[in-house]
This record gives C-alpha cells, structure tokens and sequence, in this order.
C-alpha cells in the first residue's frame, strides 16, 4: 500500500463519519430498504453505558477511508464465543489498495486473541464485487443456514401475543 494507511479503534468523534459511511455501504450495496439508524445510535451503541458493538477506523494520512463494526456471538456447538462483522467498508478511492483485506485481517486477529472459534458475516447475494473478495479470502458460504428476521409490524405482534399460559421468570402476573 503506498498510501500510509491505518487502522485504530474507533473513537466517539468518528461516529458522524461511520454514520456516512453505513449510508454510502447501504447505496453502493444498492441495500432493499432505508437506513434509519442515527449518528446518537451508533453513539450509542459503541461508546454508550450498553455498548453492544465496537468497531475500527481505517485512515490514510490520518482521515477516515473506511471502517469495520463489528460485535460478539456465542456458538453453544463450539462452545465458544464468534465475531460478528456487521459493515465493512471502504471508501471507492481507497479500494483496491489492500485496505479491506487488511480490516478483515484485524478482526481475525482480534477473534484468535479473543479465543474466538469463528469470524462470520452476512453478504448481500446481489452484491458480487464483495462475494468475489470473500472467496479469494477461503471465505465459504453456509448452505446449511437459512437467515430469519422478525422486524416491524411481525415483531410487535409476536411480542404483544406471547402466551399468558407460560410466565416468564421475571415477569409480573
């Protein structure tokens, strides 16, 4: 890489830049849907009393050109604990360079530290230029994994008809 680039933890001042950068990953994507998160949620969820993920910032001559967030998991078959990469990103002029395989190689590293069993993610099928990357990585494809989500409307009405029969422990009667 020519330019001197790097990677570091991100910071709370970065939170409006990795907020442009998730619009500009769900358009490049050509994502199915609207970004609603906020710069406050991303805020929030890596810097807050809560956080829930944590991510890192690659700069070239100190200016931010891309990033990866990413959070924990569990495997009850490995008996271990995963990553998660929810976003990686690099900005178009900065593609090509090695950038985005030196992210993904952090966060491996950050997984075999953490005594890890896995580093997974989730790809857009339509999104080729990505799945092309992973696979010259020895990334594979789970066939055996179909991905659900409840979100919404579904998850309000599966939360307001929760069984009366079965209390949760916890829950008043």
């Amino acid at each position: 890489m020519s330019t001197p680039y790097r990677i570091r933890p991100a910071e709370p001042g970065d939170v409006d830049v990795l907020h442009r950068f998730v619009v500009e990953l769900a358009a490049a994507e050509q994502f199915p849907g609207e970004v609603t998160a906020q710069p406050e949620d991303l805020a929030r969820a890596l810097f807050g009393a809560d956080a829930v993920a944590e991510a890192v910032v690659a700069t070239a001559d100190e200016e931010p050109v891309g990033f990866a967030l990413y959070y924990p998991t569990y495997s009850t078959v490995l008996g271990r604990p995963g990553l998660h990469l929810e976003d990686l990103y690099v900005a178009a002029e900065h593609r090509g360079a090695g950038l985005g395989e030196a992210l993904l190689q952090h966060l491996a590293r950050t997984a075999v530290e953490r005594g890890c069993g896995r580093l997974e993610w989730w790809v857009l099928r339509t999104n080729e230029p990505a799945l092309r990357f992973y696979r010259r990585l020895h990334a594979r494809g789970l066939d055996e994994i179909e991905v659900l989500r409840l979100d919404g409307e579904p998850l309000r009405a599966l939360a307001a008809g929760a069984s009366r029969e079965v209390q949760a422990v916890g829950e008043r009667p």
